[in-house]
């Protein structure tokens, strides 16, 4: 997968993302897509840079939700203390 799918997905994956995260977020669907790319490309290249799943594998779809979950848990932490 080229790096526009892997944009695609993660605008998919920073909706699911904000889906299943608990909680309030107090930010705009914009930065919550941005943060769902960001989760995605570092999961979906850093779990295949370590071995852990091959491109097109679905576990790289279920990693990336997590990637993108821990960064939307991070972000509101980050936010809380300013």
């Amino acid at each position: 997968m080229g790096i526009i799918g892997t944009i695609f997905i993660g605008l998919i994956v920073g909706l699911l993302a904000r889906f299943l995260k608990p909680g309030d977020d107090s930010m705009g669907w914009i930065m919550t897509i941005i943060l769902g790319i960001a989760g995605s490309l570092a999961a979906t290249y850093g779990g295949q840079a370590l071995g852990i799943y091959h491109a097109g594998e679905g576990a790289g779809f279920i990693g990336a939700v997590i990637g993108a979950i821990i960064l939307l848990v991070i972000y509101g932490m980050v936010k809380k203390k300013s």
